[in-house]
């Protein structure tokens, strides 16, 4: 399972049930567009360590961009940018999963509903 930047965030605001569904997983992957989104949504070294620190907890396996996925992804952009919005950290998320075959955990549904062949996954952070 390839989990979403939105859902790694929900968790590490402490929300109990992004929380406890990561817990579920058995390890799990995420994009290294994830990741970066993460690092640059930090204001300090001590959150810092605290995501290295819940990475190695989970524990989860960070995904290198590839030739294949880039490629991908620049399907899913000329498919998708238009007629959908979607945008080049999604695409790339996605193509990652795809490249992969796993499953795309996600809270925004929206943004990756439209493109076919992807195993969509939706975590609803209100519990609805």
């Amino acid at each position: 399972m390839l989990v979403d930047t939105d859902v790694l965030i929900w968790s590490l605001r402490g929300h109990r049930p992004a929380e406890e569904l990561l817990q579920t997983l058995d390890g799990f992957s995420l994009s290294a567009v994830s990741y970066m989104e993460l690092v640059q949504g930090l204001r300090s070294t001590r959150e810092f360590r605290a995501l290295r620190q819940a990475l190695r907890f989970w524990p989860a396996r960070i995904i290198a961009l590839d030739a294949d996925t880039s490629s991908r992804a620049v399907n899913l952009v000329e498919q998708h940018a238009l007629s959908d919005g979607l945008r080049m950290a999604d695409a790339l998320i996605a193509a990652t999963a795809m490249g992969r075959g796993e499953s795309l955990l996600t809270a925004n549904r929206k943004h990756y509903a439209p493109i076919s062949g992807l195993d969509l996954r939706v975590f609803q952070p209100g519990g609805a």
